[in-house]
């Protein structure tokens, strides 16, 4: 237990590095950023919960000693905890027929990949603006500079410029003082309200990436812990990877909670979108499932792929319907199948 906890504390070391290094603002200290979760998600399927828990402790400490607490809690809550307890989900086992470990289905796990990801999406979102109304305020400041950025580039409609001469057909132009033109006001009410539309959306936007890259950071971990041979459970069957209907329910409250004011809607909208992303990524994996031994599969699966990234993500849709469906009719079930 020595030794687990003395390698998750180097590890959250790493991990805090990684983390701090996002406060250069540079392009090379944003992609170090990122694989921060990665040092803890490795000792914690690689060695126990118990190092990943070591490494969130020693990582937040590092941060808040010789930087800032609110850095070291923003470590903390953002990446460090959900990555202790992905890894936790990840070895859960029980003993099952004839003394075989019966391992944490990854169907939950993936569920739980998405509620993680709201729940972090809240926290880092309270810790930087306790007050509500100032998280608010600052999502549609930024929401209107993105707006501003697409007026720019011709995808929203721009106000109208005026001219201080006659027209072609001899009629003055507006002077100081006059009202604006019916199209300068549509144009900026147009901008505003995307503005607006934005930032209410802007935490299930959140969710669905955070949803993706926390799937992809255990992924990554556990393939690097398995190929050093570490991996405590065997290689999951991942195209049979099918949520519990609960999480259907989840979806449903998540619904009615948007609806309130306050955080309670933030983590509504972030779970409204984390669970689309979760529901997308078992579509994806239904879609290998039931094309396996089909002729041709290599292309089918070839053609999602470029459909998915020739739509930008409109196909998602398709895959979010496709994900819901399976988990509501529950027409696949567990059976021994090779790994593809």
């Amino acid at each position: 237990m020595t030794k687990d906890i003395s390698v998750g504390a180097g590890a959250g070391l790493v991990a805090a590095l990684l983390f701090g290094v996002l406060l250069k603002a540079t392009t090379l200290a944003i992609l170090l950023y990122l694989l921060a979760p990665l040092p803890i998600l490795i000792v914690g399927l690689g060695w126990s919960h118990r190092a990943a828990l070591a490494a969130v402790v020693a990582g937040a400490l590092a941060l808040a000693l010789f930087i800032s607490p609110p850095l070291g809690l923003a470590f903390a809550a953002y990446l460090a905890v959900p990555a202790w307890w992905l890894a936790y989900l990840a070895l859960l086992g029980r003993p099952g027929a004839e003394d075989a470990i019966e391992w944490y289905p990854t169907g939950h796990l993936l569920a739980w990949v998405a509620g993680t990801a709201a729940l972090a999406f809240v926290a880092i979102a309270v810790i930087a603006s306790p007050d509500y109304d100032t998280f608010r305020s600052q999502l549609s400041a930024m929401s209107r500079r993105v707006v501003q950025v697409q007026v720019q580039r011709g995808r929203i409609p721009a106000p109208a410029q005026t001219e201080n001469k006659a027209d072609s057909a001899g009629t003055p132009a507006p002077q100081p003082g006059d009202e604006a033109p019916d199209s300068d006001s549509k144009s900026n009410d147009l901008a505003g309200e995307v503005a607006d539309a934005l930032a209410t959306v802007a935490p299930g936007l959140a969710g669905q990436g955070l949803t993706v890259l926390f799937t992809f950071y255990l992924w990554a971990a556990a393939r690097i812990v398995q190929i050093s041979g570490r991996l405590l459970r065997p290689w999951p069957d991942l195209p049979s990877t099918i949520m519990p209907r609960t999480a259907l329910l989840v979806f449903a409250a998540a619904l009615a909670l948007a609806m309130l004011p306050g955080y309670a809607g933030v983590l509504g909208i972030a779970l409204i979108g984390a669970f689309s992303a979760a529901f997308a990524l078992q579509g994806l994996a239904a879609f290998h499932d039931r094309s396996r031994g089909r002729p041709g599969r290599f292309a089918l699966l070839a053609g999602l792929y470029v459909l998915l990234f020739l739509t930008q993500g409109v196909a998602m849709l398709a895959l979010i319907l496709f994900g819901i469906a399976d988990t509501a009719l529950d027409r696949r079930r567990p059976r021994a199948r090779s790994g593809a």
